[in-house]
């Protein structure tokens, strides 16, 4: 038998199989496709790259608001990106990369009330070909928008219809008109804006409480101010009118005195006195949907929580003390050098202390987070508000404080003479070296309050006159308790500080309404 003529009988699936034309068709469809497909492969995708996202796209940004991030379709070449970026008006900082996302952070924050708009045309992807020379596909024009926060600021007013109730001030409004948040019948003490500047909290009594108990019966309330900022990484929410009011905490059964926010906003601290057992005095701490809690095995005057919201300073009798918060901050620390800490860094790296002298002197020490600490003042006088200046210099260090000073007089009786001032910040080897510029002397009255706006372009403060005969039992009252006649305000531009040590040229503008304590909102 010859198996070489042995006959193979095909399969049934291969009888006829390109014989119907619809087969034909597919596999012809099939081939052209596989071409275009290697052809694709062999020249790359020639699309235009694009972003894919802008973590500032239509929000409004605030101080803390250090930097965004643009996200793309694809890896780009960083210098054609960071060559072509525009910000209008010009924001100066720094890139980094991270694969497909470029981050790019400021050097100082952005003024308040100006809308910025971010341009980026001309830029590449990462296509490199032969020679690895640059062949990357220019991207498509992208063009988006975003604001600062509104420039305003908050007050106690002292005449008329605006005695003793928190009013506000929203300079980047068309009108810029003081509006009443609280009504007439609470008499508002302190206060202290939310982060956001959507809310302040407050303190206050009800004026129908006679004024010999009204002091011992102040309670904790919120109010909103109507200014809803759409800041990154949140979700818009309902909008609040402004002068919806919320109260915290009763006078029932303790007497609420200081009361400070956490930078979070998240903690309040508050001073209680136990009305049935005057010998309980300690701070409480409240949380937003918790009950108030006592801070145990804690006693205390002046205290001011630090800005990693985890922990405050609290002046005690051995001198101050880094008191605990929440549970997984460090331990109690005890600074015994000090009697009173004035101001804290917004990135908690550092912290301004005064320590009294032998001679009647005080000191401004800078007390790091390294616990490196330095005297960069000693004055014959007060040292009375200490503010540090959001913007560094190019090491990344402070370079300025802004201070509330008094000079002591050489006069027969004590007396003396307060002024703003800035201290410039120098390194002189390892040592921090304070040069002060005296930048407006002031009347002669210690209770002025100074607050620096957060981009750090502005001081607002108060000048009272105070009276020995009030018109009312509820009149306005300044920290030492004399009744307030009348108080004027005023804006002092930062803007035209020389960073050479010559003498600075600013002159102070008096703003159209009465008001004492004001303060900045976030």
């Amino acid at each position: 038998m010859n198996i070489f003529k042995k006959k193979i009988n095909p399969s049934p699936f291969a009888i006829g199989l390109f014989k119907q034309p619809i087969d034909r068709v597919a596999i012809a469809l099939m081939l052209v496709l596989s071409v275009l497909m290697g052809l694709l492969l062999l020249s790359g995708d020639r699309t235009a790259p694009k972003v894919r996202e802008f973590t500032w796209e239509n929000k409004q940004i605030g101080a803390t608001d250090t930097g965004f991030i643009l996200t793309f379709f694809r890896p780009m070449n960083h210098a054609t990106v960071e060559e072509n970026l525009k910000l209008e008006p010009s924001l100066p900082g720094k890139f980094s990369w991270a694969g497909r996302r470029m981050a790019y952070t400021l050097k100082d924050p952005a003024p308040y009330g100006v809308t910025y708009t971010l341009k980026l045309a001309g830029a590449t992807d990462k296509y490199f070909g032969e020679n690895n020379q640059n062949k990357g596909t220019p991207m498509q024009p992208f063009s988006s928008s975003f604001r600062t926060r509104d420039r305003a600021f908050a007050y106690i007013g002292v005449q008329g219809e605006t005695e003793s109730r928190l009013m506000l001030v929203n300079l980047s409004s068309s009108e810029s008109k003081p509006i009443s948040l609280t009504p007439k019948d609470l008499v508002v003490t302190d206060f202290k804006p939310y982060p956001q500047g959507d809310r302040i909290l407050f303190s206050a009594t009800d004026r129908s409480i006679p004024r010999t108990r009204g002091t011992l019966n102040q309670e904790l309330f919120t109010v909103t101010t109507g200014i809803n900022p759409q800041s990154p990484g949140e979700e818009p929410g309902r909008t609040q009118p402004a002068g919806t009011i919320t109260k915290l905490l009763d006078s029932k059964d303790y007497q609420n005195l200081k009361f400070d926010l956490s930078p979070d906003g998240k903690i309040i601290v508050i001073q209680r006195i136990n009305r049935r057992k005057p010998a309980d005095f300690s701070p409480w701490i409240l949380e937003e949907k918790m009950a108030p809690r006592p801070l145990e095995n804690q006693q205390g005057g002046d205290f001011m929580i630090r800005a990693d919201s985890k922990s405050m300073i609290m002046s005690q009798k051995q001198g101050l003390a880094i008191v605990p918060l929440t549970p997984e901050a460090d331990p109690v620390e005890f600074l015994p050098k000090y009697e009173q800490v004035l101001g804290i860094a917004r990135d908690n790296s550092a912290a301004a202390y005064v320590k009294y002298n032998a001679d009647f002197t005080r000191s401004l020490f800078i007390l790091d987070n390294q616990g490196a600490e330095q005297e960069i003042l000693r004055i014959p006088g007060s040292i009375l508000a200490v503010y540090f200046d959001p913007r560094k210099n190019k090491d990344n260090q402070f370079q300025r404080l802004y201070c509330l000073l008094a000079q002591r007089l050489k006069t027969e009786s004590y007396k003396e003479q307060p002024f703003i001032a800035t201290i410039d910040l120098k390194k002189d080897g390892n040592r921090l070296v304070g040069s002060i510029k005296p930048l407006l002397i002031l009347p002669n009255q210690l209770d002025t309050q100074i607050s620096l706006s957060p981009d750090g372009l502005a001081l607002i403060f108060d000048q009272s006159v105070t009276t020995k005969n009030p018109s009312t039992v509820d009149s306005p009252r300044n920290d030492s308790g004399q009744s307030i006649a009348t108080s004027r305000l005023w804006v002092l531009p930062l803007l035209e500080i020389p960073a050479d040590g010559s003498p600075a040229k600013v002159q102070p503008e008096e703003l159209p309404f009465a008001g004492y304590h004001p303060r900045w909102l976030p």
